[in-house]
Order: structure tokens, then C-alpha cells, then sequence
């Protein structure tokens, strides 16, 4: 797939109708701003999950033995964050229902040192049509500010039903 980027600041895409997403394919969608996290996230995910790992919650420990000295976001704790961005960076005006239908592909590349901003850059892969609506994949990168390779790659799976009221 040949991607355009076309935006380093942060942007949406509104699409009217959910037919139109068809004409998507192989563009980017948007761009989401950048996000902060912080150790008190990190934390919070890890008691969530149970995850409570050194390398994500003990500083001290981090600093001792960690390759990147400080804490790093648990891979997942970016990857949660995939619904969040799509919400921000494209919208279907007339879809009555939207459901997350999962992953594809995920490639976990770069870790995610404590109080690193990532933002996602999201194009759309493919598009099928289902019964009431599409059936559609876009591709995530997960951008880390200042570093050359993205945090995460993930492909995310998506339907969306139209309303036909709107």
C-alpha cells in the first residue's frame, strides 16, 4: 500500500455516508494529537490487568535494570488506547452502531518509556460490505514523539451499521 502522509499536526476525517468510506481505501484517515503517559497510567493498567511487573511499576528497580532506565507502558496499555484515537481522527455521520471486531496483525516494535507522548496515525486497509452496513481494517501506527520507530503497528477491525434515518 502506497500512504500519503498528509498531515504532521493532528486531524479528522468526516465521512458523510458509510458508503462513501469505500472511496478511503488506502488513504490515511488522520492523526490523532499527541498523548501523555504517565506513571500513575502506567500503574493503573497494571493493577487493572494484574500486571504489576518491576519493569512497568518500580522505578527504582527500572533504574537499576532496565535497558531504557526508566519505566515502560505494558505493549496492551498502548494497544487500549486504538479505540480512543479512531474516535478522534475519523467519524461516519450516519452510522447508528459501530463495534470494535478486533485485531488483525499486532507488532509490538518500540517500548514506551514513562512520560512519552505517542499518537496514532490511522489509514484505512480495506472496506467490505455486510449485511446493514461494513465490515472495514485500518491500520494504527503508534507513534512515539521523538523516536524513529512507532511503539506499535496494529491492524483494527471495525463494523459499522447505517442509519438509514440520517
Amino acid at each position: 500500500m502506497t500512504e500519503e502522509q498528509l498531515s504532521d499536526k493532528p486531524y479528522a476525517t468526516e465521512i458523510k455516508h458509510l458508503a462513501d468510506l469505500k472511496n478511503y481505501v488506502n488513504k490515511e484517515l488522520g492523526l490523532s494529537k499527541w498523548f501523555k503517559i504517565t506513571q500513575e497510567q502506567i500503574n493503573t493498567f497494571g493493577n487493572v490487568t494484574n500486571d504489576n511487573q518491576w519493569i512497568h511499576t518500580d522505578p527504582e528497580m527500572a533504574v537499576k535494570h532496565s535497558p531504557y532506565k526508566k519505566p515502560i507502558a505494558h505493549g496492551f496499555l498502548i494497544l487500549s488506547l486504538a479505540s480512543k484515537f479512531c474516535f478522534e481522527t475519523f467519524k461516519i455521520l450516519d452510522i447508528s452502531m459501530g463495534l470494535n471486531y478486533g485485531l488483525d496483525k499486532v507488532r509490538f516494535i518500540n517500548a514506551v518509556v514513562v512520560n512519552s507522548s505517542i499518537r496514532a496515525r490511522i489509514s484505512l486497509l480495506t472496506v467490505e460490505d455486510i449485511q446493514g452496513g461494513m465490515r472495514y481494517k485500518m491500520k494504527l501506527v503508534f507513534e512515539i514523539k521523538d523516536q524513529e520507530k512507532p511503539a506499535c503497528v496494529a491492524e483494527f477491525i471495525a463494523q459499522a451499521y447505517a442509519d438509514p434515518n440520517k
